[in-house]
């Protein structure tokens, strides 16, 4: 998922229940604090950009011995096993009524289903590191997409210039002055498709599920469960059972699902509860980092000076399109 956007979606569900509670059922002073978690958020703050940025080499890895919708599939199962367990833990049911359900199904297809598909198929053409920079693009998409779909978020100055030294950033590490020589085409449209598809679902989902009663991990679990679903209906049209079943590359999608799908959640939703959203999001401006490290020393990718000056012109103008009105 993209990591901004669960940012928002989680505090936009926050804010929803907490209005809903009557000022009678507050806390009093003398109630019990919640308990302190075991690791500080800057630990979990750490362990979640590497996971997250690791996520791109373990996408290349995968695909290395499975077809994309299998890596996804996979991916999925895993995930959703982390979060059923998590719902267990913590006696969180599913939630009920045919609309939230039908609202998730398309919040699963557009968050979770494409994006991770796009993903999987773009790392058959193009190197991780390139996958985890047009990642870095979503904050992009989300700002040009929001000033059609949220009337409510209007732009300023500085979020329009973020928001084109952004993509500016974005052509510098295609290479354009070259005309994006030695660049496999339909592996990098498949990853901005994918980087696309998350604000895309952000803005759904804020429009439909924000005032939901349910709680966000009920909710994230039923969405991780409807993906599955999807994922296990189109997989065996599209692909065949494999004939044999690598090892590493069938770590790598447990590790993927498990770890990146799974576990990330739970981390990000602890880290936005405890720090609030706006420095919980600021995981996103790491994960490229790390995807381009891990690309370059792990798989031996090559990288030319305009990758590493590019996603930094791509990170800087994102980090300007989430500058509020009045900061």
């Amino acid at each position: 998922m993209c990591y901004e956007v669960v940012c928002r979606i989680v505090a936009a569900m926050t804010t929803a229940a907490v209005s809903r509670v009557p000022a009678d059922s507050a806390p009093r002073p003398d109630s019990h604090p919640r308990p302190r978690p075991r690791f500080d958020w800057r630990l979990r703050f750490a362990a979640l950009s590497l996971i997250w940025g690791f996520s791109f080499l373990l996408i290349k890895v995968g695909t290395n011995g499975y077809a994309p919708f299998q890596v996804t599939l996979g991916r999925l199962v895993f995930g959703t096993a982390v979060l059923a367990a998590a719902m267990a833990v913590k006696r969180e049911r599913l939630p009920r009524g045919a609309r939230t359900w039908g609202h998730l199904t398309v919040a699963a297809f557009l968050l979770n289903a494409l994006p991770f598909s796009l993903f999987a198929y773009s790392e058959l053409t193009i190197p991780s590191t390139l996958a985890g920079i047009c990642n870095a693009t979503s904050p992009l998409w989300g700002m040009a997409l929001s000033l059609v779909a949220l009337s409510e978020d209007r732009p300023t100055r500085v979020r329009v210039a973020g928001l084109g030294l952004g993509f500016l950033g974005v052509l510098t590490v295609l290479g354009a002055w070259q005309g994006f020589h030695g660049l496999d085409a339909t592996g990098t449209v498949m990853a901005l498709l994918a980087s696309l598809s998350y604000p895309v679902g952000w803005i759904y989902v804020r429009r439909t599920l924000a005032g939901s009663s349910e709680s966000h991990l009920s909710l994230t679990g039923a969405q991780l469960l409807l993906a599955t679903v999807q994922l296990a209906v189109v997989t065996p049209v599209f692909t065949s059972v494999p004939g044999s079943f690598p090892v590493v590359p069938l770590l790598a999608i447990v590790g993927l699902g498990a770890l990146g799908t799974g576990l990330a959640v739970l981390l990000q939703y602890g880290l936005v509860a405890e720090v609030g959203p706006t420095t919980a999001q600021m995981v996103t401006y790491f994960i490229p980092v790390i995807a381009t490290a891990a690309g370059v020393v792990v798989l031996g990718e090559s990288l030319s000076w305009s990758t590493p000056v590019g996603a930094v012109v791509v990170l800087v103008g994102a980090a300007l399109t989430q500058v509020k009105r009045g900061a």
